[in-house]
């Protein structure tokens, strides 16, 4: 019996999600990006088969991080107090064509900071650039729930990615996104079961399934990237085997996972090599490794890390 071409073996795809509103669809944004659409796995099938390009999402904080390494607090060490500079610093300087606005000074172990500044900092940041923009709520749900409607509501009409809502907690963002025109990410800790719940539970509440991105917990290089890479497979063959619960393009938060982990920024090792090195390979290898898995969006930090999946994917993806 012969066997079929890998070509053929699919009849579902990934849906294509559309960041960002310019002017003429109600926005200010001078850009727009297209994720999803693959009909095949990474390097399989046809050139029409493949997904559109995954994108970099750039990684700016609402608050001044006090917990980076030297190695990565360096190339933005004269815009950590502004986030707007900042984001304009990541899309004139290191090219990044979607800016994520992580708001972790909001979190209550944290600075603690209020609905007002993270109001203010939205304004700002879309002041300052033209590219879509992620809008990732700080992970406390109760805090969540307080200040991402005021941050929604802020960009209403500029198609940003907002989230994250999780099983138990999606009500809230998942109404507000719906209101705000926004897309949505739905959360899962690597579980693709669960995963799926959650998209179903926020199409129950009548969101659209072609404007959700889906995020399972990352892991990074040696800190169980062979099980997030697992899960985010078998999400990939699950939209491709047909399944449209499970059919959303995903987003992997690369930098945070990192450089979070002590051989990217562990100074006093000189047996591992020089850290300004170290740190930004781990995160470029973390991030080439899940992006073969099928990954779309990919947020990161270190620009370095950034040129060097770029030309990653610039290779790969024609």
């Amino acid at each position: 019996m012969p066997v079929p071409e890998v070509a053929d073996s699919f009849t579902g795809s990934v849906n294509r999600v559309t960041l960002g509103a310019t002017k003429d669809s109600g926005g200010t944004r001078t850009s727009t990006v297209t994720v999803g659409g693959a009909r095949n796995v990474v390097y399989g099938g046809s050139i029409e088969d493949a997904s559109e390009k995954p994108v970099i999402a750039m990684d700016v904080l609402d608050a001044k991080p006090q917990d980076w390494p030297d190695t990565l607090a360096e190339p933005y060490k004269d815009v950590l107090d502004s986030p707007g500079d900042w984001a304009k610093k990541c899309v004139a300087e290191f090219g990044a064509e979607v800016i994520c606005l992580k708001f972790d000074g909001i979190h209550p172990d944290k600075a603690d900071l209020d609905a007002a500044h993270a109001v203010k900092v939205t304004e700002e940041v879309l002041k300052a650039v033209g590219v879509p923009l992620v809008l990732w709520g700080c992970g406390n749900d109760e805090k969540d729930n307080q200040v991402m409607p005021k941050v929604s509501q802020i960009a209403k009409g500029q198609n940003c990615l907002i989230g994250t809502v999780k099983e138990d907690n999606y009500k809230a963002l998942t109404a507000i996104a719906l209101a705000d025109g926004h897309n949505l990410i739905t959360q899962a800790p690597l579980d693709i079961n669960i995963a799926k719940q959650v998209n179903i539970l926020a199409s129950d509440m009548g969101f659209p399934l072609e404007r959700i991105v889906t995020f399972q917990a990352t892991g990074a290089l040696g800190y169980g990237i062979e099980y997030a890479y697992s899960i985010q497979e078998r999400q990939r063959l699950a939209a491709l085997g047909g399944d449209k619960m499970m059919a959303m393009p995903a987003i992997c938060d690369v930098g945070y996972e990192s450089w979070r982990v002590k051989e990217a920024k562990l100074a006093d090792a000189p047996g591992w090599g020089d850290v300004k090195n170290r740190g930004p390979m781990w995160e470029a290898t973390t991030a080439i490794c899940l992006l073969q898995a099928g990954v779309d969006i990919i947020r990161m930090r270190h620009p370095r890390a950034v040129a060097i999946v770029r030309n990653f994917i610039n290779q790969i993806w024609q």
